[in-house]
């Protein structure tokens, strides 16, 4: 059984407050670069420089791609069933304020991985991250700067995310335990 968080209307909010916020905290887009996690941070990122680049009156900010694969702490498990996508960052990290854009955080693990990941680009002047949800159950002590929506969970949910570019409608939904926990 699944309920919904957030609609396509909802969403496209969300992500143009971020991009808002982004902008106030950082004084502009001047040095700012997004970083989509793959797979739904990709997407996101890129809406959310697009919205960036309407508020600031011209082009949106830099925007990459990161597969954080090789970086879990859990990748000697996952085996063959890994799928390795590529990085498609196309810029010099080193000095830029770097954006991380994921769909939800979670654990914390994922954000982790992914920073180990960029600074092994480079050094950024500073890595900031925005998520679409916070779920809460933190391992790591990581958080978000900006936060479309908390919502509190039981460990056992799953928190869905689905965007028209990868899963042909927007909407973040929140599943039940399979077992009806």
């Amino acid at each position: 059984m699944s309920s919904q968080l957030f609609d396509a209307a909802q969403l496209r909010r969300a992500l143009t407050r971020i991009a808002h916020e982004i902008l106030e905290r950082n004084g502009g887009a001047d040095g700012l670069a997004l970083v989509g996690i793959r797979t739904h941070g990709v997407p996101l990122a890129a809406r959310i420089a697009e919205s960036i680049g309407l508020i600031e009156g011209r082009g949106a900010p830099a925007v990459g791609a990161m597969d954080i694969t090789m970086y879990r702490d859990d990748a000697g498990q996952l085996g063959s069933t890994a799928k390795i996508m590529p990085t498609e960052i196309a810029f010099d990290v080193n000095a830029l304020t770097i954006v991380l854009v994921d769909d939800v955080l979670f654990t914390g693990r994922t954000i982790r991985s992914a920073m180990d990941a960029l600074t092994d680009l480079g050094r950024p002047a500073a890595i900031q991250l925005a998520v679409a949800i916070d779920r809460g159950h933190r391992e790591l002590p990581i958080r978000a700067d900006y936060v479309g929506k908390n919502v509190p969970t039981a460990r056992e949910q799953r928190v869905l995310v689905q965007l028209t570019e990868l899963d042909d409608r927007d909407g973040v939904f929140l599943e039940e335990a399979a077992d009806g926990s």
